[in-house]
Protein backbone atom coordinates (compact mmCIF):
# COMPACT_ATOMS: atom_id res chain seq x y z
CA UNK A 1 0.00 0.00 0.00
CA UNK A 2 0.97 3.42 -0.69
CA UNK A 3 -0.20 6.57 1.84
CA UNK A 4 0.03 10.33 0.99
CA UNK A 5 -1.24 11.38 4.01
CA UNK A 6 0.73 11.28 7.51
CA UNK A 7 1.14 7.40 8.86
CA UNK A 8 2.31 6.49 11.81
CA UNK A 9 4.32 3.02 12.15
CA UNK A 10 3.67 0.92 15.33
CA UNK A 11 5.77 -2.15 15.84
CA UNK A 12 4.70 -4.67 18.15
CA UNK A 13 1.47 -3.77 17.62
CA UNK A 14 -0.67 -6.85 18.70
CA UNK A 15 1.79 -6.43 22.01
CA UNK A 16 0.23 -4.87 25.33
CA UNK A 17 1.60 -1.81 24.98
CA UNK A 18 1.38 -1.61 21.22
CA UNK A 19 -2.23 -2.31 21.20
CA UNK A 20 -3.22 0.22 23.35
CA UNK A 21 -0.82 3.42 21.76
CA UNK A 22 -2.48 1.73 18.30
CA UNK A 23 -6.38 2.18 19.67
CA UNK A 24 -5.39 5.82 20.84
CA UNK A 25 -4.37 6.88 17.84
CA UNK A 26 -6.91 5.30 15.93
CA UNK A 27 -9.50 6.71 18.00
CA UNK A 28 -7.56 10.33 17.05
CA UNK A 29 -8.20 9.91 13.46
CA UNK A 30 -5.33 8.90 12.79
CA UNK A 31 -4.01 5.97 9.76
CA UNK A 32 -1.99 3.25 11.46
CA UNK A 33 0.28 0.58 9.98
CA UNK A 34 0.67 -2.25 12.76
CA UNK A 35 3.43 -4.89 12.34
CA UNK A 36 3.70 -7.95 14.76
CA UNK A 37 5.74 -11.60 14.02
CA UNK A 38 2.69 -12.63 16.59
CA UNK A 39 5.73 -15.22 18.03
CA UNK A 40 5.14 -18.05 20.40
CA UNK A 41 7.02 -15.99 23.75
CA UNK A 42 3.29 -16.01 25.49
CA UNK A 43 -0.09 -16.67 24.30
CA UNK A 44 -0.72 -16.05 20.73
CA UNK A 45 -4.75 -16.36 21.45
CA UNK A 46 -4.17 -12.98 23.13
CA UNK A 47 -2.18 -11.47 20.83
CA UNK A 48 -4.86 -11.93 18.11
CA UNK A 49 -7.74 -10.71 20.14
CA UNK A 50 -5.92 -7.63 20.77
CA UNK A 51 -4.99 -7.26 17.01
CA UNK A 52 -9.07 -7.91 16.28
CA UNK A 53 -9.59 -4.72 18.36
CA UNK A 54 -7.41 -3.00 16.19
CA UNK A 55 -8.63 -4.22 12.78
CA UNK A 56 -11.73 -2.73 13.78
CA UNK A 57 -10.24 0.45 12.60
CA UNK A 58 -10.82 1.44 8.93
CA UNK A 59 -7.82 3.42 9.59
CA UNK A 60 -5.73 0.17 10.43
CA UNK A 61 -3.66 -1.94 8.67
CA UNK A 62 -1.56 -5.01 9.75
CA UNK A 63 1.36 -6.47 7.95
CA UNK A 64 2.86 -9.74 9.89
CA UNK A 65 6.58 -9.15 9.47
CA UNK A 66 9.44 -9.21 11.84
CA UNK A 67 12.04 -6.37 12.71
CA UNK A 68 14.56 -8.52 12.32
CA UNK A 69 14.21 -9.91 8.78
CA UNK A 70 16.31 -6.64 7.18
CA UNK A 71 14.45 -7.17 3.69
CA UNK A 72 10.91 -7.24 4.85
CA UNK A 73 11.62 -3.78 6.68
CA UNK A 74 13.17 -2.45 4.08
CA UNK A 75 10.50 -3.04 1.33
CA UNK A 76 7.96 -2.11 4.42
CA UNK A 77 9.43 1.58 5.39
CA UNK A 78 9.48 2.13 0.81
CA UNK A 79 5.91 0.72 0.73
CA UNK A 80 4.37 3.13 3.85
CA UNK A 81 6.66 5.68 3.84
CA UNK A 82 5.62 6.30 8.01
CA UNK A 83 5.89 10.18 8.91
CA UNK A 84 6.04 8.71 12.31
CA UNK A 85 7.14 5.47 13.87
CA UNK A 86 6.68 4.02 17.31
CA UNK A 87 8.68 1.03 18.18
CA UNK A 88 7.56 -1.20 20.78
CA UNK A 89 8.28 -4.49 18.97
CA UNK A 90 11.52 -6.32 21.50
CA UNK A 91 11.86 -9.44 22.86
CA UNK A 92 10.48 -8.48 26.38
CA UNK A 93 11.31 -10.35 29.76
CA UNK A 94 14.63 -10.39 32.00
CA UNK A 95 14.26 -13.79 33.07
CA UNK A 96 13.84 -15.69 29.63
CA UNK A 97 16.78 -12.98 28.47
CA UNK A 98 19.13 -15.17 30.96
CA UNK A 99 18.46 -18.20 28.86
CA UNK A 100 17.60 -17.69 25.55
CA UNK A 101 19.70 -14.38 24.60
CA UNK A 102 19.80 -15.58 20.74
CA UNK A 103 15.86 -14.05 20.59
CA UNK A 104 17.10 -10.19 22.02
CA UNK A 105 20.25 -10.28 19.66
CA UNK A 106 18.24 -10.81 16.46
CA UNK A 107 15.09 -8.45 17.57
CA UNK A 108 16.35 -6.07 20.00
CA UNK A 109 19.72 -5.09 18.17
CA UNK A 110 19.23 -6.85 14.31
CA UNK A 111 15.36 -5.71 14.69
CA UNK A 112 15.95 -1.87 16.06
CA UNK A 113 19.07 -1.08 13.20
CA UNK A 114 16.45 -2.12 10.69
CA UNK A 115 14.18 0.29 12.70
CA UNK A 116 16.91 3.13 12.51
CA UNK A 117 17.83 2.57 8.70
CA UNK A 118 13.87 3.10 7.73
CA UNK A 119 13.34 5.91 9.50
CA UNK A 120 17.20 7.36 8.07
CA UNK A 121 16.18 6.61 4.40
CA UNK A 122 12.43 7.87 4.79
CA UNK A 123 13.36 11.17 6.97
CA UNK A 124 11.06 10.02 9.58
CA UNK A 125 9.87 12.96 11.46
CA UNK A 126 9.79 11.26 14.73
CA UNK A 127 10.93 8.19 16.08
CA UNK A 128 9.95 6.95 19.65
CA UNK A 129 11.24 3.44 21.13
CA UNK A 130 10.73 1.75 24.11
CA UNK A 131 13.83 1.74 26.75
CA UNK A 132 13.19 0.05 30.24
CA UNK A 133 13.90 0.84 33.29
CA UNK A 134 15.71 -2.14 33.93
CA UNK A 135 19.03 -0.40 31.96
CA UNK A 136 19.61 0.97 35.57
CA UNK A 137 20.50 -1.82 36.76
CA UNK A 138 22.91 -2.56 39.69
CA UNK A 139 22.03 1.27 40.44
CA UNK A 140 20.91 1.84 44.30
CA UNK A 141 20.29 5.95 44.63
CA UNK A 142 16.60 6.36 43.81
CA UNK A 143 14.90 7.30 42.55
CA UNK A 144 16.75 6.77 39.11
CA UNK A 145 16.80 10.23 36.46
CA UNK A 146 18.23 10.23 33.26
CA UNK A 147 21.29 12.06 34.68
CA UNK A 148 22.46 8.75 36.27
CA UNK A 149 24.91 6.55 34.43
CA UNK A 150 23.79 2.96 33.30
CA UNK A 151 26.98 1.40 32.60
CA UNK A 152 25.88 -1.53 34.17
CA UNK A 153 22.78 -4.26 33.49
CA UNK A 154 22.08 -7.20 35.21
CA UNK A 155 20.03 -8.56 32.51
CA UNK A 156 21.06 -9.22 28.86
CA UNK A 157 17.89 -7.96 27.74
CA UNK A 158 18.76 -4.33 30.20
CA UNK A 159 21.73 -4.19 27.75
CA UNK A 160 20.09 -4.56 24.59
CA UNK A 161 17.53 -1.92 25.63
CA UNK A 162 21.04 0.63 26.32
CA UNK A 163 22.24 -0.45 22.98
CA UNK A 164 19.12 1.24 22.11
CA UNK A 165 19.73 4.17 23.66
CA UNK A 166 23.07 5.07 22.33
CA UNK A 167 22.39 3.25 18.50
CA UNK A 168 19.54 6.34 18.52
CA UNK A 169 22.06 8.58 19.25
CA UNK A 170 24.54 7.97 16.64
CA UNK A 171 21.23 8.38 13.98
CA UNK A 172 20.07 11.41 15.66
CA UNK A 173 23.78 12.61 15.51
CA UNK A 174 24.66 11.24 12.14
CA UNK A 175 21.73 11.82 9.96
CA UNK A 176 19.83 14.29 12.45
CA UNK A 177 16.87 11.39 13.01
CA UNK A 178 14.42 12.37 15.94
CA UNK A 179 14.94 10.12 18.53
CA UNK A 180 12.78 9.58 21.80
CA UNK A 181 13.67 6.42 24.22
CA UNK A 182 11.24 6.00 26.90
CA UNK A 183 12.13 3.92 29.59
CA UNK A 184 9.05 2.46 31.14
CA UNK A 185 8.62 1.32 34.83
CA UNK A 186 6.88 -2.02 34.66
CA UNK A 187 3.85 -1.51 33.18
CA UNK A 188 0.40 -3.26 34.01
CA UNK A 189 -3.22 -3.01 33.40
CA UNK A 190 -5.91 -4.64 31.23
CA UNK A 191 -4.96 -6.82 28.25
CA UNK A 192 -1.54 -7.06 29.75
CA UNK A 193 1.28 -10.06 29.32
CA UNK A 194 1.05 -13.42 30.52
CA UNK A 195 4.65 -13.67 31.75
CA UNK A 196 4.14 -10.73 34.09
CA UNK A 197 3.61 -10.96 38.24
CA UNK A 198 -0.55 -9.46 38.13
CA UNK A 199 -1.28 -11.74 35.27
CA UNK A 200 0.60 -15.05 37.06
CA UNK A 201 -0.72 -14.01 40.36
CA UNK A 202 -4.81 -13.79 39.21
CA UNK A 203 -4.46 -16.75 37.32
CA UNK A 204 -2.85 -19.00 39.90
CA UNK A 205 -5.18 -17.54 42.65
CA UNK A 206 -8.30 -18.00 41.08
CA UNK A 207 -7.12 -21.26 40.18
CA UNK A 208 -6.40 -21.67 44.11
CA UNK A 209 -2.91 -22.26 43.52
CA UNK A 210 -0.33 -20.62 45.71
CA UNK A 211 1.77 -17.90 44.18
CA UNK A 212 5.76 -17.50 43.78
CA UNK A 213 7.38 -14.66 45.30
CA UNK A 214 10.14 -13.60 44.87
CA UNK A 215 12.64 -11.49 46.77
CA UNK A 216 10.82 -12.60 49.56
CA UNK A 217 8.35 -9.77 49.26
CA UNK A 218 10.53 -7.04 49.64
CA UNK A 219 11.14 -6.42 46.11
CA UNK A 220 10.04 -2.55 44.97
CA UNK A 221 8.68 -1.93 41.86
CA UNK A 222 7.03 1.37 40.21
CA UNK A 223 4.12 -0.11 38.82
CA UNK A 224 2.78 1.55 36.19
CA UNK A 225 -0.80 1.70 34.67
CA UNK A 226 -1.12 1.49 31.12
CA UNK A 227 -3.37 4.21 30.53
CA UNK A 228 -0.87 6.58 32.05
CA UNK A 229 1.63 5.08 29.36
CA UNK A 230 -0.08 5.70 26.50
CA UNK A 231 -0.93 9.12 27.77
CA UNK A 232 2.73 9.88 28.03
CA UNK A 233 3.92 8.19 25.09
CA UNK A 234 1.47 9.87 22.32
CA UNK A 235 2.11 13.72 24.10
CA UNK A 236 5.97 12.19 23.51
CA UNK A 237 5.00 11.31 20.20
CA UNK A 238 3.57 14.60 19.36
CA UNK A 239 7.09 16.71 19.88
CA UNK A 240 9.82 15.46 18.13
CA UNK A 241 12.98 15.58 20.21
CA UNK A 242 15.39 18.62 19.55
CA UNK A 243 18.79 19.13 20.43
CA UNK A 244 19.63 20.81 24.06
CA UNK A 245 20.67 23.73 23.78
CA UNK A 246 22.34 23.70 27.39
CA UNK A 247 23.83 20.15 26.55
CA UNK A 248 27.36 20.51 27.82
CA UNK A 249 29.81 18.12 26.67
CA UNK A 250 32.50 18.79 28.93
CA UNK A 251 29.70 17.61 31.64
CA UNK A 252 27.53 15.33 29.42
CA UNK A 253 23.84 15.02 30.33
CA UNK A 254 23.21 11.29 29.55
CA UNK A 255 19.19 12.11 28.65
CA UNK A 256 19.88 14.97 26.15
CA UNK A 257 22.75 15.87 23.60
CA UNK A 258 23.86 18.24 21.17
CA UNK A 259 21.75 15.95 18.54
CA UNK A 260 17.78 15.59 18.57
CA UNK A 261 18.13 12.92 21.09
CA UNK A 262 15.74 12.45 24.30
CA UNK A 263 15.56 9.95 26.79
CA UNK A 264 12.72 9.56 29.16
CA UNK A 265 12.09 7.96 32.15
CA UNK A 266 7.90 7.08 32.27
CA UNK A 267 7.31 5.84 35.70
CA UNK A 268 4.57 5.83 38.77
CA UNK A 269 6.95 8.02 40.97
CA UNK A 270 5.38 5.51 43.27
CA UNK A 271 7.26 2.68 43.84
CA UNK A 272 5.32 -0.01 45.60
CA UNK A 273 7.37 -3.23 47.91
CA UNK A 274 5.76 -6.38 45.97
CA UNK A 275 3.74 -7.35 49.13
CA UNK A 276 1.36 -4.64 49.24
CA UNK A 277 0.88 -5.18 45.12
CA UNK A 278 -0.15 -8.74 46.43
CA UNK A 279 -2.31 -7.12 48.77
CA UNK A 280 -4.20 -4.59 45.78
CA UNK A 281 -4.68 -7.78 44.12
CA UNK A 282 -6.28 -9.95 47.28
CA UNK A 283 -8.56 -6.94 47.92
CA UNK A 284 -9.79 -7.00 43.95
CA UNK A 285 -10.02 -10.36 43.80
CA UNK A 286 -11.34 -11.38 47.16
CA UNK A 287 -9.09 -13.82 48.15
CA UNK A 288 -6.09 -14.52 50.06
CA UNK A 289 -3.51 -15.75 48.59
CA UNK A 290 -0.98 -18.69 49.31
CA UNK A 291 2.31 -17.27 49.39
CA UNK A 292 6.12 -19.32 48.63
CA UNK A 293 8.41 -17.08 49.53
CA UNK A 294 11.25 -17.51 47.07
CA UNK A 295 14.58 -15.50 46.81
CA UNK A 296 15.66 -12.99 44.18
CA UNK A 297 15.65 -14.17 40.66
CA UNK A 298 19.03 -13.91 38.35
CA UNK A 299 18.81 -10.84 36.55
CA UNK A 300 16.26 -9.01 38.79
CA UNK A 301 16.39 -6.03 40.03
CA UNK A 302 15.58 -4.96 44.07
CA UNK A 303 14.16 -2.04 43.66
CA UNK A 304 13.06 0.61 40.84
CA UNK A 305 11.86 4.39 41.25
CA UNK A 306 11.43 6.92 38.72
CA UNK A 307 11.80 10.43 39.03
CA UNK A 308 9.56 11.50 36.10
CA UNK A 309 10.29 15.46 36.41
CA UNK A 310 12.38 15.53 32.68
CA UNK A 311 9.08 13.92 31.02
CA UNK A 312 6.56 16.54 33.12
CA UNK A 313 8.94 19.32 31.45
CA UNK A 314 9.20 18.37 28.35
CA UNK A 315 5.34 17.23 27.84
CA UNK A 316 3.41 18.59 31.02
CA UNK A 317 2.26 15.27 31.80
CA UNK A 318 3.25 12.58 35.07
CA UNK A 319 1.81 9.18 35.40
CA UNK A 320 -0.39 8.73 39.12
CA UNK A 321 -2.86 6.13 38.86
CA UNK A 322 -2.95 4.59 42.24
CA UNK A 323 -1.65 0.86 42.43
CA UNK A 324 -5.17 -0.11 44.13
CA UNK A 325 -7.16 1.62 41.22
CA UNK A 326 -5.33 0.02 38.18
CA UNK A 327 -5.00 -3.69 39.37
CA UNK A 328 -8.69 -3.29 40.32
CA UNK A 329 -9.27 -2.62 36.70
CA UNK A 330 -6.90 -5.09 35.58
CA UNK A 331 -8.67 -7.84 37.78
CA UNK A 332 -12.40 -6.54 36.00
CA UNK A 333 -10.69 -6.80 32.63
CA UNK A 334 -9.34 -10.47 33.42
CA UNK A 335 -12.77 -11.85 34.42
CA UNK A 336 -14.48 -10.31 31.53
CA UNK A 337 -11.94 -11.89 28.96
CA UNK A 338 -10.87 -15.82 30.77
CA UNK A 339 -14.42 -16.31 32.42
CA UNK A 340 -17.18 -14.21 31.19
Amino acid sequence: MTTTMSTTLVTGCAGFIGMHCAQRLLARGEQVVGIDNLNAYYDVALKQARLQRLQAHAGFTFEPIDVANRAAMRALFERVRPTRVLHLAAQAGVRYSIDQPDDYTDSNLLGFGNILQGCRTQQVQHLVYASSSSVYGGNTKLPFSERDAVDHPVSYYAATKKANEVMAHTYAHLYGTPTTGLRFFTVYGPWGRPDMALFKFTRAMLAGEPIDIYGHGQLVRDFTYIDDIVEGVLRVLDKPATPDATYDPAAPHPGTSSAPYRIFNIGNSSPTVLMDYVAALESALGITARKNMLPIQPGDMHSTAADTSALAAWVGFTPATPVQEGVARFVDWYKDFYQP
